[in-house]
């Protein structure tokens, strides 16, 4: 039986969907099994998972709605281990009301994950940003969860926020582990990025925050650019190298 990993914020901008895919990505290079699923209706796994050019459009808000069968929106990627899941034609549309609702009274989700787990070792989900309806209901269906954290001083603001909306889900999925928060966009010599990353060794639990960095990278923009994952693109980056050090640490808590 594989694992969920639910990737949550609470607020956008913050590398979410940038961690989504590269996690997703190192954990196939591992030769994982993995599936990534994009819930989020803004649907921005589409740009950086490695599809090809002409990739359906459609995902899971089609499968959702009943247009598609689950086995047409399993979606190819450049990597043989990793396959996808987009958000689907929700992402085209400017109001996303109805599709939240429908998340929120359906069991579709929940039994797609678990389907998911059973075939895979590893299924990644992006989720929207904040602890919303959406957000809510993948966390009640993941075994573990991983918050990236902007290295600037706006997103401290935010961060008791995602943490009490956690911990009042594994009050309810007793299987749900916070394996921690990953500080993203990490500048170097920054006197704010800096203080950020001080503030949150001393204030937080060692336990519950990631000791790999992810440096702010051109080659992660660049790469997402291209459609790619950073860590398959250029692996040597600096970025890339974080992305998989962190990966290999959730294999290791999975496994144990």
């Amino acid at each position: 039986m594989g694992s969920v990993l639910a990737v949550v914020s609470q607020k956008g901008g913050v590398g979410k969907t940038t961690t989504a895919v590269n996690l997703a990505a190192a954990f196939a290079r591992r030769g994982l099994k993995t599936l990534i699923v994009d819930v989020d209706p803004q649907g921005a796994v589409r740009y950086g998972v490695g599809l090809r050019r002409d990739h359906s459009i459609y995902g899971f808000a089609d499968y959702l709605s009943g247009e598609c069968a689950l086995r047409d929106v399993i979606l190819p990627t450049a990597l043989p281990w990793l396959r996808v899941i987009l958000a689907g034609t929700v992402s085209d549309e400017s109001d996303h009301l109805a599709y939240q609702s429908l998340v929120a009274e359906s069991d579709l989700l929940p039994e797609l994950l678990e389907t998911a787990r059973q075939r895979c070792h590893i299924v990644v989900v992006d989720t929207p940003p904040g602890l919303g309806p959406i957000t809510h209901k993948v966390l009640l269906a993941s075994q573990h969860v991983v918050v990236p954290l902007q290295c600037e001083p706006l997103a401290l603001q935010t961060t008791p926020q995602i943490l009490r909306g956690i911990q009042s889900v594994v009050e309810v999925n007793e299987q749900l582990i916070l394996d921690g928060l990953i500080l993203t966009m990490y500048e170097p010599g920054n006197p704010a990025s800096e203080r950020v990353v001080e503030y949150v060794r001393q204030h937080l639990p060692a336990n519950i925050v990631f000791r790999q960095l992810v440096p702010r990278s051109i080659a992660a923009a660049d790469a997402f650019a291209a459609g790619q994952p950073v860590v398959t693109r250029t692996p040597s980056d600096p970025a890339a190298q974080a992305y998989v050090n962190i990966a290999t640490s959730l294999v290791e808590r999975m496994d144990g």
